[in-house]
């Protein structure tokens, strides 16, 4: 039986544990690559961090620096055609930009992507788009499925993925979300079910796994306001499963406040223990509060936990395991913003995952090193068709532009309320990196070298973490392969 959790207890330092690198990397020449680390590529990386930006595009990247500089890379100017319009030039603004860059593919089972079609008119992209389950069991398992289906293939089956990989290596693994813990990309990590839909069996099986490390919202007595209900809404994991998590009937340290969230981020951690943080609100820490926002922060922000507290307090507890661990983080309002064409909510939530993209690598560089530890920004699908104004009217790309000093840009256009079908940005750091760089083997003529979103997982399952015992995870084609596009 475990208590919630306690607090202002003594931090408990993070176990550091490096391991001797076998080869020396080489320079990988992307666009703002950097070396990558040395390390001892057949083993793979020791830890995994896989940040998402749910619906977060080269367009919203764009969009957030423009609001903060004035200025970004990844905006595209030039008319539609085969060869694509051309992607300008930029400073980075975020520490993560100057990581090694791919792109990633992201279109679900029985569909594709094709690189000239899809500069070549704004609808190819507009079609064919996967949604958050499928592209987190992709991402996860290395497996294509249908939009809906999570954890498993197009015929139910379940798959495994690289959180329950993890465990049999006897490293650590966890999931953190902005939004509810149970909702399709942190469920996809963690969980197997014929539809996304079913929350209360999704937190379930969540609930009962060997997982060490769970956080995100779905709290039953709270709205989007963090204000209590008159009477809880189960909608995010069951009345049964809530009870045992917050009278301290199961096996899982609880948190729920911001100060017992802040102290698993102060160190208030022990190796072996299981944590559970649920924040108080229904279903999104920021995004869903009342109010229109005109400007990012003219609406007060509810008092509750921030995605970056939650990722330190994550990698503190997972850190504690000698054998490594394997964390998901997720800024998921990002495409909820998305969806409702919120530009203001949009950057609000850009910046809260940047800030826990900085928070995660303060952490490698204090408790880890780039030699064991891989780091990857990215997104599962673009949210919105965020881009330049007027561009299917005048028949070109027009860059983005305004903004600067935190002003709000005023060349952007939303031109879909639903996902799109375009490659993702995919930024990467530390141990691995040569080997994510050699998987990439086709070009897109205006985002360069891509990958697919079964990349990572097949590397993970099938070349990395295996065991002597294992049968090799869930093989599929091979990647030179599965990264082709297959026509519509």
């Amino acid at each position: 039986m475990r208590t919630s959790l306690r607090i202002g207890a003594a931090a408990v330092a993070t176990t550091v544990a490096t391991t001797v690198a076998t080869t020396v990397a080489t320079t990988v020449a992307t666009a703002g690559a950097i070396a990558p680390a040395t390390a001892a590529e057949s083993q793979g990386p020791k830890n995994i961090i896989y940040m998402i930006g749910d619906g977060m595009g080269y367009g919203h990247v764009a969009f957030n620096n423009l609001y903060e500089t004035g200025q970004s890379k990844y905006l595209v100017d030039g008319a539609f055609s085969a060869e694509g319009p051309e992607e300008l030039d930029g400073e980075s603004v975020q520490r993560f930009e100057d990581f090694n860059r791919l792109s990633m593919t992201t279109y679900p089972n029985n569909s594709s992507y094709d690189p000239q079609k899809a500069w070549a008119t704004h609808e190819y992209v507009d079609k064919g788009y996967t949604d958050s389950s499928a592209a987190g069991t992709a991402m996860f398992t290395g497996v294509k499925t249908d939009n809906g289906k999570l954890g498993v293939n197009d015929y139910g089956h379940e798959q495994e993925n690289t959180s329950e990989r993890a465990k049999k290596a006897g490293k650590s693994a966890g999931v953190v979300s902005s939004v509810p813990f149970s909702h399709a990309t942190p469920a996809a990590w963690a969980a197997h079910n014929i539809s996304r839909g079913n929350y209360l069996e999704i937190a379930d099986e969540m609930f009962n796994s060997d997982l060490d490390v769970i956080m995100g919202a779905g709290h039953p007595f709270y709205d989007d306001d963090n204000k209590k209900k008159d009477e809880a809404k189960y909608k995010y994991l069951s009345e049964e499963v809530y009870n045992k998590l917050s009278s301290g009937e199961s096996d899982w340290n609880y948190a729920e406040t911001k100060e017992q969230f802040e102290a698993l981020a102060q160190g208030d951690v022990a190796a072996g223990e299981k944590y559970f943080g649920l924040a108080p609100v229904a279903s999104t820490l920021q995004q869903g509060r009342t109010g229109e926002s005109a400007e990012p922060f003219d609406i007060p922000f509810n008092e509750v936990v921030d995605l970056p507290t939650m990722t330190t307090g994550a990698l503190n507890a997972l850190g504690q395991n000698d054998e490594g661990f394997h964390v998901m983080i997720e800024g998921g309002a990002i495409d909820w913003s998305g969806h409702g064409n919120e530009s203001a909510r949009d950057i609000e939530e850009v910046q809260d995952f940047n800030k826990s993209v900085d928070a995660a690598i303060d952490w490698v560089e204090e408790n880890s090193s780039w030699d064991e530890t891989l780091l990857v920004v990215t997104a599962d699908h673009e949210t919105g068709y965020l881009s330049g104004a007027n561009e299917r009217s005048d028949g070109k790309f027009n860059s983005m532009n305004g903004g600067g000093g935190n002003t709000l840009p005023s060349g952007h256009q939303w031109y879909s309320t639903q996902h799109t079908n375009q490659l993702v940005p995919f930024f990467f750091k530390g141990a691995g990196s040569e080997a994510l760089r050699a998987k990439a083997t086709h070009t897109d003529p205006v985002r360069g070298d891509y990958i697919d979103n079964t990349t990572l997982a097949k590397l993970t399952l099938n070349e990395w973490w295996i065991k002597h015992d294992d049968q090799g995870g869930n093989e599929q084609a091979d990647d030179s392969a599965s990264d082709q596009p297959r026509q519509q």
